[in-house]
C-alpha cells in the first residue's frame, strides 16, 4: 500500500519502476498521413459549414436593444462565438495540409531511395 503522506513513495520498488523503456511511436507512414489529412480536412469542411450557420442565424436575428452596453456586449459576444469557430476550422485546415504535404514528402523520400546492393 502507498504512503498517502509521502509523494514519492510507490506502491513498486524503486527498481521495477525504472526497469520500463519508454515506448517510442511509431514513424510516419503515408497511409496514416493520408487518412489523418482526410480526417482533419472533414473536420474543417465541417467546421467551415458550421461557420456560415452562425454567420447566417447572427444575420437574420439582429440585436433589438436601445442599450449601448447591451449592443457592445452583444457584438463582442457574436465575435467571439464566430472567431472561435473559425479559428477552430482554420487549424483543422492547416493540419490537413500539413499531413498531406508529409505524406507526399515521405512518398518521395520513399521513391528516390536507392536500393542497398
Amino acid at each position: 500500500m502507498t504512503d498517502l503522506t509521502n509523494p514519492n513513495s510507490t506502491s513498486q520498488p524503486l527498481s521495477a519502476a525504472g526497469d520500463a523503456a519508454p515506448v517510442s511511436p511509431a514513424p510516419p507512414t503515408v497511409l496514416r498521413c493520408v487518412t489523418g489529412s482526410l480526417m482533419a480536412g472533414g473536420f474543417a469542411a465541417a467546421m467551415g459549414a458550421l461557420t456560415l450557420s452562425i454567420a447566417q442565424t447572427f444575420a437574420n436575428k439582429p440585436i433589438h436593444s436601445d442599450n449601448v452596453t447591451v449592443i457592445n456586449i452583444a457584438a463582442a459576444v457574436r465575435t467571439l462565438v464566430m472567431g472561435i469557430v473559425a479559428l477552430g476550422g482554420g487549424v483543422f485546415a492547416f493540419a490537413s495540409v500539413g499531413l498531406m504535404l508529409l505524406a507526399l514528402q515521405l512518398l518521395i523520400q520513399k521513391l528516390t531511395k536507392k536500393p542497398a546492393a
